[in-house]
């Protein structure tokens, strides 16, 4: 569909064929949707959004995600294990780990533990290349990604096709930023967020560090459904007198933070659990235990479903946020250049009259007519002060240039785009800066994103298709005809514009 396409770095053009082969094993209905991300690339390219060694498809997670996240001793490896299975989390009433443990499926019986850097290099999984994102929070950290993450496999077939993650606690008073800024990721890319307390501790002192890093910052979250919060072991509680007054501390902790709605839910793990002698209340907490435990279960089942929604939500969103935010924002900023060139240009001639007058006017006759006996024509003299008066625009121009972007953020816009390569890009020659344009921003590429966002939508209603079909028969179908379906979108609309031109 594109009138040329710009090359890509052969690393990341092998990782993007990698995940190409993957998908139909997995998650064969976004097979498709890996090629139109290459298109969405191109046209970051082109504006000068995206170095060609990165990609958008990059920046998120392919395989549903699921994570875990709490206080020390919250029980979450219990919870954890006791989905898969399998023993495959270390557990214990202090903290065992202190680690990003992400947890796939593998068909090898035997579990294996992988060092960070299989996740960092690799962009399948979510935490692809995060030793950047640490990089940038704490230089040097990048570098020890081993110390931050590890990989687990399991050949439990509750995992397979998703991808769950255990994270370190949140009880210590002073967290690393890197820690944190790797749980802001998961948290941004999860389909669902386990958030765990401690029922034997549920007084807002023991959770204020969770309170504030995890509860704090999910409650405006554009995606607040996908938060759930459990408060795990509650069979400590059974002992009390008023069990009720457990939960009720939790909730009002929780709502100190601002989170008035939402779901919740008490659990504990049955083989773990404190025997209650009490044969009435034990009914009672294991009833409760079971429902919440299934409904728990029930979302973490569904978000294959999800995943594939929110990859090509994010499609759209990519799409919208071109047009809305990022090139609005590049020419707000090649305004503002516009105006410190021609600020600049007129100071300067302003600076030459005053010069000019300062000599005096026989003064500056004389200086004339000993150049006019220097370069012997009028003619010459008038080439030369168009040759001085471009000069001086040309670093006007460069001058404003450089003081534009060193206001303009370094990541701005889907998927963090570098808005001052693209604003470098529109400020070299020939772009004017008398008539600034975005560079590259053409009909035609507008016209190739229309295209994609209806690709897109088009893709959402084939979702729609299978998974609201009650008898199944057009499943097959529809993933079947999935990558014809994202061609023919795009390539209508690229048709459309040819007579326009690129």
């Amino acid at each position: 569909m594109w009138p040329f396409r710009y090359r890509v770095a052969e690393p990341l053009r092998e990782r993007l064929d990698s995940l190409a082969e993957h998908l139909p094993q997995e998650n064969p209905v976004l097979v498709a949707a890996v090629g139109v991300y290459r298109d969405l690339d191109q046209a970051a390219y082109q504006l000068g959004l995206l170095p060609r060694d990165e990609s958008l498809a990059t920046r998120i997670s392919w395989w549903p995600l699921v994570s875990v996240l709490g206080t020390f001793s919250a029980g979450k490896s219990t919870f954890i294990n006791e989905y898969l299975d399998r023993d495959l989390q270390l557990t214990g009433n202090q903290a065992v780990d202190e680690k990003f443990t992400v947890i796939c499926y593998s068909g090898d019986p035997v579990p294996r533990t992988l060092p960070g850097m299989a996740l960092n290099a690799d962009p399948r999984f979510p935490l692809f290349e995060i030793s950047r994102e640490i990089e940038r929070v704490s230089g040097g950290e990048g570098r020890r990604i081993d110390s931050y993450l590890q990989l687990k496999t399991c050949d439990s077939e509750r995992i397979r096709g998703k991808i769950l993650i255990d994270s370190p606690g949140f009880d210590a008073d002073d967290q690393r930023s890197s820690t944190l800024r790797i749980t802001s990721h998961i948290i941004d890319l999860s389909d669902l967020v386990l958030v765990l307390f401690d029922a034997r501790h549920p007084e807002p002192g023991a959770m204020q560090d969770t309170l504030e890093h995890l509860v704090g910052r999910t409650v405006s979250h554009p995606d607040a459904n996908k938060f759930l919060y459990v408060l795990n072991q509650i069979d400590t509680a059974a002992q009390e007198d008023n069990p009720e007054q457990v939960v009720g501390a939790w909730q009002r902790a929780l709502a100190n933070k601002g989170l008035t709605a939402g779901r919740f839910y008490s659990i504990y793990a049955e083989r773990a659990a404190v025997p209650i002698e009490d044969p009435n209340r034990r009914e009672r907490f294991k009833s409760k235990r079971d429902a919440d435990l299934a409904a728990i279960r029930a979302r973490m089942e569904e978000v294959g479903v999800e995943r594939a929604y929110r990859i090509l939500g994010n499609l759209q969103t990519q799409v919208r946020q071109l047009h809305e935010t990022v090139v609005p924002a590049l020419q707000r900023h090649l305004g503002r250049w516009r105006r410190t060139t021609l600020a600049i240009d007129g100071g300067l001639v302003l600076l030459l009259a005053a010069a000019i007058s300062g000599l005096g006017w026989a003064a500056w006759d004389r200086a004339w007519f000993q150049l006019q006996d220097v370069m012997n024509q009028p003619v010459a003299i008038g080439v030369t002060t168009l040759v001085v008066l471009l000069a001086i625009h040309l670093w006007s121009r460069r001058i404003a240039a450089r003081w534009v972007m060193a206001r303009i953020p370094a990541r701005e816009g889907p998927g963090e785009m570098d808005l001052r390569a693209a604003f470098r890009k529109s400020t070299r020659l020939p772009y004017s800066a008398l008539y600034p344009a975005v560079a590259g921003w053409t009909r035609g590429l507008r016209r190739r994103l229309d295209g994609i966002l209806r690709a897109a939508g088009t893709q959402i209603q084939r979702l729609n298709d299978q998974y609201a079909d009650p008898s199944g028969q057009r499943q097959a179908a529809a993933v079947e005809t999935t990558e014809a379906a994202w061609t023919k979108e795009v390539e209508g609309a690229h048709s459309q514009e040819t007579q326009f031109g690129s």
